[in-house]
């Protein structure tokens, strides 16, 4: 069974792929038409099929084509404009077959007797009670003598809890498209076809995930209400691992961002931007006496970050052990990257914990090598499940698992294969963890998020693009992923 977002999803993703919505509706027009064939002689028999003003409308305009080409004598009910473009292509053609179908306004219908009513009227958008014309076309089609086949789900019904607004449509038989819908349960049958939706629309992730992963803001929202974020890193050397990926969750959304590092570097991470809230920590590295000081940081934020930049001393180790210890105990989501996956190697983890590794950190941590090719799966799913973490393993195409699920992301180009931009995706999964998203999800569309970013900077600068170029990207990346991820040039990955 399939969730109505999960649907979208795949929709979006499969446009990103190259089949457009178009050629999904006619595939789905096809195959409601065969099935309904196959159980049914239609020819020479008279077929009504009520018309909505969506996509399931337009799904309905195909399957009466394809019914009078197989020697239907095929009625078309409309219930008003056809608001869907592919819907409405679908209607101009069958304006012009006159000669095969006819076409009725709902308030001339009266009904009779037909050898097949197909209800074509509301699809998974449905969220209230039907309102007139619909309204009186589902009672219409009710009452109708025929074999009654609902596309996709019944009209009235609710997708995804099965409960009924009023007014619903009672079927025989629901032909799902490309699989059953969560919530469509009842005294009929159900049977689901295949629409031409690619397989790596699921495996991949695309700017469907995005889209539905990131809403809007609403207008009565307050800072604080898409999270806080706390970064911990940096040492005397390195000031700039923890500045990005402070920045990269400042671009993706989250309200604000406490960057917490020893005291002159902080100090310097202070200049990079006025947007950062600099905590500065006693010493010059991390080390154990500094947990106490982050420990009310670490209650007042969403997500913590802990890694870039610390460096692999015996003080940063006992330091990252104790915090670990700390966010363990408070279930905090948390991603750990860079020097922190060096000096906890071999410890466990926790579910609400992202590991970011790239091949030699997986090394390191994990104790195993990464693999090639299709192995790269097999070996992090198992290593994620070991740990009990999410692994993001970062490559020529990404890997994400929980160690049950997996996604593959091949956002991105070798452009990106410079000091920095793993940062900025620790930056951009906190942020998405710290608005409440799953650490699976938050970790696999980051990653899509981040790559898409390189793209577009890669689209401007070619291989001379820096990690503070994905930053500025990150907007645009998330506010039209599907655009904005057409800007591709390296594509195949695997096989």
């Amino acid at each position: 069974m399939i969730s109505t977002s999960e649907m979208r999803v795949l929709e979006v993703n499969s446009q990103f792929l190259g089949v457009p919505t178009r050629l999904l509706m006619e595939n789905a027009g096809r195959a409601v038409a065969a099935e309904i064939s196959n159980r049914i002689d239609v020819r020479h028999k008279e077929v009504v099929i009520f018309v909505g003003h969506g996509g399931k409308g337009g799904d309905g305009l195909v399957t009466a084509r394809f019914l009078a080409g197989e020697g239907a004598k095929v009625k078309v009910v409309l219930t008003g404009e056809v608001k869907h473009p592919d819907a409405a292509e679908n209607l101009r053609i069958i304006e012009d077959m006159d000669f095969s179908i006819d076409i009725e306004n709902v308030w001339d219908y009266e009904p009779r007797e037909y050898a097949v009513a197909v209800d074509a009227l509301l699809g998974t958008g449905l969220k209230a009670a039907p309102k007139e014309p619909l309204k009186t076309a589902i009672r219409l089609f009710n009452e109708t003598r025929a074999y009654k086949v609902s596309i996709d789900l019944p009209s009235g019904m609710d997708p995804d809890s099965g409960m009924t607004f009023g007014d619903y449509v009672v079927p025989n038989l629901v032909i799902a498209l490309h699989d059953v819908k969560g919530g469509v349960t009842g005294n009929f049958d159900v049977v689901k076809v295949n629409i031409g939706i690619p397989p790596e629309a699921s495996i991949y992730v695309g700017p469907g995930d995005v889209l539905e992963t990131i809403k809007p803001r609403s207008m009565k929202s307050k800072k604080g209400d898409f999270g806080r974020v706390l970064v911990i890193g940096g040492n005397q050397t390195f000031s700039g691992a923890p500045t990005l990926a402070s920045l990269g969750a400042l671009r993706t959304g989250a309200d604000l961002v406490y960057t917490a590092s020893p005291e002159e570097t902080a100090k310097t991470i202070s200049t990079y931007s006025p947007d950062l809230i600099s905590i500065k920590l006693t010493g010059k590295e991390l080390s154990p006496s500094n947990v106490g000081e982050l420990t009310p940081w670490i209650e007042r934020v969403d997500a913590i970050v802990l890694g870039p930049g610390l460096g692999v001393s015996e003080n940063v180790r006992e330091a990252c052990e104790l915090i670990l210890e700390e966010l363990r105990k408070r279930e905090k989501p948390a991603v750990i990257d860079a020097d922190a996956l060096k000096v906890l190697r071999g410890r466990s983890m926790y579910k609400k914990v992202v590991v970011t590794p790239h091949a030699g950190e997986f090394k390191i941590f994990f104790g195993k090598e990464s693999g090639e090719g299709r192995e790269r799966i097999v070996k992090a799913s198992e290593a994620a499940k070991e740990r009990e973490c999410v692994l993001l393993l970062k490559g020529y195409f990404d890997v994400i698992t929980d160690g049950e699920r997996f996604k593959l992301n091949k956002s991105g180009n070798p452009g990106m294969a410079v000091g920095g931009t793993g940062d900025v995706l620790t930056g951009i999964v906190a942020a998405l963890m710290a608005r409440k998203i799953e650490p699976f999800k938050a970790a696999y569309v980051g990653a899509f998020i981040n790559g898409v970013a390189g793209s577009l900077a890669h689209a401007k600068l070619g291989d001379h693009l820096t990690a503070s170029d994905l930053v500025s990207h990150i907007p645009e990346a998330i506010r039209d992923p599907l655009t904005s991820a057409s800007v591709r040039p390296y594509r195949r990955v695997l096989g």
